[in-house]
Parts: structure tokens; sequence; C-alpha cells
């Protein structure tokens, strides 16, 4: 019989996975003459200064002007997503920290806004320069269609008038994460989403999420180097004070190709190649004639076995306070915990964080949406590794959302083996719970393609931006985690090993 290939993504990702033998012998060092800047600049184009804008009017936003209304509301969505909120000495110069997370604050993506021409912002191309909080203006010109015929004529994109797009300067991050960083640049993208997701809901605005578009026809458009960046996500932003823009949802992800004969690829050159193999291909554009993935919705979680201990985890939904103010400030506030107390939390805290991440329907009175955009969370399983909560037994659970409780898998304290896991990081002892996200990656490919590794990846950082603000505002310590040794992760807990580890976060009481 003949050899049968894994799909460029599946060895992507056992190519990049670390190894307590072989990344001990790396002993990687950095050359910091040719970090990257995390920023983008244009040297030509006509700017829109936006901070005048973050300035809360004392009059009623009844009364002002038209304008104002409208210039405020999306200067508070930007800065709410990926603005400028701290400035950090670091050897000699700054460092600054955006409202959403970075690995090592690399900042590998790029936010562009495509307006089809509204009374305050001409059609065209735009970049956020987050240091100046502004939009710079590079290109005056109807961009619409071309944008539409890109994602295929997406129904989000027949009625708004404002689009975003984020976009992966691929070097930002492999400098310092080499091939495995296309996980992080992922991971850094879902926080991203979860964010204008809520600042979305801050400023009546409702993202509506577009994975599959053809990536040569949208960098074109956006006048960008494929071999240096690359549009990775696309979202039609409805203006809800429009009701012609209250729109239903619709189909988030695409399929592309699975890739099975390729040669060998050389370290350093995987990263590029592999994005190359997850795109979806030019020359399809127009009426979508791509063949639409059916999302299975399940009326139970994956994992029920018998012999589980099953504790309910529904709970009162946490207050984000009037208009969202308290939800706001937290987005401005957080930061990633560099290290933990030891102290244990309590069952309510951890139930409370559990269910804003993944129970936003009981947020719908607090105008928060009901049905998020993601790609497709049914192919997410959660795993929790508890050490040290109060009214919970130490062990491994799985998280069922749909039933809404912990079913124990493994009974241990496993302290010890998660300091090792986490690579020798101290958050992973020290922390009170650690969150495993994972997914069948086998099963996700052959639904999606290899551009599913893509959408695992955005969703787990969705779901841990969730994660992370409903953490910071029980003012509780939090810290998402790339790096940890895969294959460990899967036998230490218990995990099945066809599960593919996406994403961690440690949770515990700050020191």
């Amino acid at each position: 019989m003949p050899e049968i290939h894994q799909s460029i993504a599946q060895h992507y990702h056992e190519r990049t996975k670390y190894d307590p033998e072989t990344l001990a012998s790396k002993n990687q060092r950095l050359d910091w003459a040719k970090q990257p800047v995390p920023f983008k600049e244009y040297k030509i184009g006509s700017a829109f200064d936006l901070k005048p804008y973050l300035q809360e009017s004392l009059e009623p936003l009844a009364i002002q002007a038209e304008d104002v209304q409208w210039w405020q509301r999306l200067s508070r969505l930007l800065f709410r997503s990926y603005g400028l909120t701290a400035r950090m000495p670091s050897m000699g110069s700054a460092v600054y920290l955006r409202s959403a997370p970075s690995a090592g604050g690399l900042y590998p993506a790029e936010v562009y806004i495509v307006s089809r021409g509204t009374p305050f912002l001409p059609a065209g191309l735009y970049n956020y320069q987050c240091r100046t909080h502004s939009l710079m203006m590079y290109w005056e010109n109807d961009v619409w269609q071309a944008l539409q015929d890109a994602c295929f004529w997406h129904s989000a994109l027949d009625s708004t008038q404002l689009a975003i797009v984020v976009t992966a300067v691929f070097y930002r991050s492999a400098w310092r994460y080499e091939d495995r960083a296309y996980r992080r640049i992922f991971l850094d993208t879902g926080h991203l989403l979860g964010n204008i997701e809520l600042a979305g809901a801050i400023t009546d605005y409702r993202p509506h999420l577009i994975g599959g578009f053809v990536d040569d026809a949208v960098n074109d458009l956006l006048y960008i180097d494929p071999e240096q960046e690359g549009a990775i996500a696309v979202l039609a932003m409805a203006d809800l004070l429009d009701i012609k823009q209250n729109l239903s949802t619709g189909c988030t992800a695409l399929p592309s190709a699975t890739e099975t004969n390729y040669p060998h690829i050389p370290d350093g050159e995987l990263l590029k190649y592999f994005h190359h193999h997850t795109q979806i291909q030019s020359g399809v554009t127009g009426k979508l004639n791509l063949p639409a993935v059916k999302q299975e919705k399940s009326l139970e979680d994956k994992y029920n076995f018998p012999f589980c201990l099953k504790i309910p985890t529904a709970t009162t939904p946490m207050n984000w306070g009037d208009n969202l103010s308290g939800l706001e400030l937290t987005i401005h506030k957080r930061r990633s915990t560099r290290a933990y107390s030891g102290d244990d939390l309590t069952f309510d805290e951890l139930k409370v964080l559990l269910d804003f991440t993944y129970q936003p329907q009981n947020y719908i009175e607090q105008n928060l949406d009901r049905t998020p955009d993601y790609f497709d969370l049914n192919l997410i399983e959660t795993f929790i590794a508890v050490s040290g909560v109060k009214g919970l037994e130490s062990g491994c659970y799985y998280y069922a959302p749909k039933a809404q409780e912990l079913r124990q898998i493994r009974f241990k304290n496993f302290r010890r083996e998660l300091h090792f896991l986490c690579l020798g990081q101290d958050l992973g002892r020290d922390a009170a719970a650690v969150v495993f996200h994972t997914a069948d990656l086998k099963a996700a490919i052959a639904q999606y393609g290899d551009r599913v590794y893509r959408y695992l990846h955005m969703d787990a950082g969705h779901l841990g931006q969730r994660l992370n603000l409903a953490a910071v505002n029980l003012n509780l310590g939090v810290s998402g985690i790339g790096g940890f040794f895969d294959d460990q992760v899967n036998e230490v807990l218990g995990i099945p090993t066809d599960e593919a580890v996406i994403y961690i976060t440690t949770l515990g009481r700050p020191r």
C-alpha cells in the first residue's frame, strides 16, 4: 500500500513541538540588533487623529453632533481593541503595551480599516497607527467591491460600511520564536478578535467574522508584501445604530486544500511554506463556489465518561457595570500576570470565569452578543488542571460547556508536572488552575483542510482573551502560555493523544 502522508498542517504541528531533549540543545540566542519594530509606518498619506474623541464629552451622547458621536465610537472601538495602554522602560528604550496581549510583546498583528465611504470617512484604505492613535489613509479610492469579491461576496459585506482586516507581519514573531511563531501569531490574533468583539459591544458595532477569502486578493487590495505580511482575518463591522446593518450571522470559515505532497522544508522556511499552503488560492473569486462546511451543532459534549465525577458550574453571571463601563475599564487595565502567590482560588471564582468565557448567552441583558462569531468552537475542547481551588479536588477535569459541568478524569495534584510542562515557568507551578485548549487536528483538517490550523488558534486565543478579562475583573492573575512540551501535556494529564494542545492559560492569585 502507498504511504499515507500527513497533511502540511499535521507536519507543521509535529515539527514545531517542543521536546525536553531537543529544546535544551537549541540554546537559541536572540540577535537584538535585528529585533523588529512592532509598528508600521506610512511615509505618505492623510492622518485622521482619533485622540480628541477619547475624551468623554460632558454632553449626553444623544445631543452631541452626529459626526462627534460617530468618531467617538470608532476611536473607542480601535483603542479598546488594540490601542496603547502603557509604556514600559526596557534596555534603555521603551516597550509599548497594548490592550490585546501578545507573546513576548512582539505584536505581529496589524489592523487596517476598509471604508466603503461614509459621511465622515472617505472610501479607501486606512492603517491604524497605535502610537499616535490615528488612522492613516494611504489609498483613497472605492475598494469595497474588490473586498467583496475577495470574500466571495459574503452577505455581511452587502450592507456594512466599514471592515477591519487583520494582517500578520511574520518576522515580528519569527525573530524570537522561529517556525513555531505561526502558532503564536494566530493566538495573538485571537486575543485581538476577542477585544474587537467586546469593544464592538461597548461602541454599538457587531463584528461579522470572515475567515474564508482569497488571500492573494486581500493582500493585493491592501498593497502589502505577501513575503513579509499576510491577511489572516476580515471583519465586517455592522453599525447597530443603523437598522439596515442589524444582520443575521453568516458563514465564518471556509475550507482550503489539504496539502500532502510537499518537499523537505528546511528549518526557518517552514512558517512561510505552511502559510502559503493554508491559503485559498486566487482564480476562484466571484460568487461563492467553494463548498460551505456544515458546522455540526452537537447536543452533547465530546467527553462524557460514565465513571466521571460530574460537577455543575452554572452560576450568577459577572456584572460588567452600567453601559459596560466595567468591561471598558478592564480591557484598559488588563495585564499578564508575571508571578502567582500560590494561594487558592475559590470554586465560585472559577465558575464565574468559565461562565463569561463559554456562556455568552447569559450576558444578553448586559448588551453583549449572545452568539459572538468564532470560526468553529465545536472543534475546541477544554481541560483544566486544578491544583488549588477551594471546594474542588485536585486533578484534571474536562469542561463540558453545553452541559455546564466539570468532569474529573484524573485524581492528582499536578503542580510539579505543570512546572515542567510549561518549560519550567513558575507560572505553571504556582497557578491555582491551568486551562488547556485542545483540538482533534486530524478530524479538523478533514473538515476544513489545512487552513483550519489558523481557525483553531484564533478561536483558542479568543477564548483565552475572555478568560483574561474575566480574571482581571475579579482581581485575579492570568497569563497565557504558548510554549509547552506538547506530547508530555497529553501524557501527564491523561488527555487523549489525538487531541493536539493549542493553548494554555494559567489562573491564580497574583503575587
